[in-house]
């Protein structure tokens, strides 16, 4: 349900190289071509790169500030119903959808035997404390807090999802779309042309095409979102408190688009600091 942190993004082991890549003189350097003679463009273009590294991080900054606001909310967020009709609408969403899958609603008591069951080690422990919700298709295991259970709800969409042929290539991207920073860089050193002095697509477009590269992990989590809601209309028949679940659901939606521009941002970051030393 909660989406790996924009942070992880920004300065994960696969970033974090370009953006602390420094000569041996603890500086930028010169451009390549530089020479004393020539005119200050080159260094001018040089300042106005390192500027935009600078805004960027501050953004990055600003990213990681807004999904953990927007996940407090979201932990802090009202039940939209009784749990006993939540399990009844999730009971009804493994059945209805044919679902080989457990249901777990995870405390502080029985965290330990899923966890030794399923061989979770310590990943239960934010479930418990309401923290977290996940759904495991290997495991054909779906956990929510006992404590928030409408989580479940969204899990068993992505249960549903699992048994799409398009939904779970959508789910399975996830897993590269970290990848994004490093293969644009790769890509833009195979195909740019560094001879003309211009930039290249990708250079210029770094940032949508990571944003892009977790496009598909947004799609199918709001997807998720959208069976669990349409679970609970169609079951209790239009509940009262719809609306909370929608706005819970929007809050976990939203921290997944601030990871998508995460991404976006570290592959601009990774393509503009290489560029500062070619």
């Amino acid at each position: 349900m909660y989406p790996i942190s924009t942070n992880n993004f920004i300065n994960n082991p696969y970033t974090a190289n370009y953006d602390s890549r420094q000569h041996s003189t603890g500086s930028f350097g010169q451009p390549y071509g530089y020479y004393e003679q020539q005119p200050s463009q080159n260094s001018d273009a040089a300042g106005k790169t390192l500027a935009m590294a600078g805004l960027l991080q501050v953004i990055a900054l600003g990213l990681n500030r807004a999904s953990q606001w927007f996940s407090n909310k979201l932990a802090a967020g009202k039940e939209f119903t009784t749990a006993e009709n939540v399990h009844k609408v999730a009971g009804e969403m493994v059945r209805k959808n044919n679902l080989d899958v457990h249901v777990g609603y995870i405390n502080d008591i029985n965290k330990y035997a899923y966890a030794d069951k399923y061989n979770l080690g310590g990943q239960l422990e934010e479930v418990a404390r309401g923290k977290n919700a996940f759904f495991a298709d290997k495991l054909k295991l779906a956990v929510a807090p006992e404590r928030k259970p409408s989580l479940i709800l969204h899990e068993l969409g992505h249960a549903i999802n699992a048994k799409n042929a398009f939904t779970k290539i959508l789910q399975n991207t996830r897993r590269y779309a970290p990848f994004a920073p490093t293969a644009l860089l790769i890509a833009n050193g195979i195909f740019s042309n560094k001879n003309d002095g211009k930039k290249s697509f990708i250079e210029r477009n770094a940032g949508i095409l990571g944003f892009a590269a977790f496009l598909p992990t947004i799609a199918e989590e709001g997807l998720a979102s959208f069976r669990g809601i349409k679970a609970a209309k169609n079951v209790l028949k239009n509940p009262a408190g719809l609306n909370i679940l929608k706005r819970n659901y929007l809050l976990a939606l939203s921290t997944y688009i601030l990871a998508g521009i995460g991404l976006g941002v570290a592959s601009k970051q990774a393509v503009l600091e290489d560029s500062i030393h070619t």
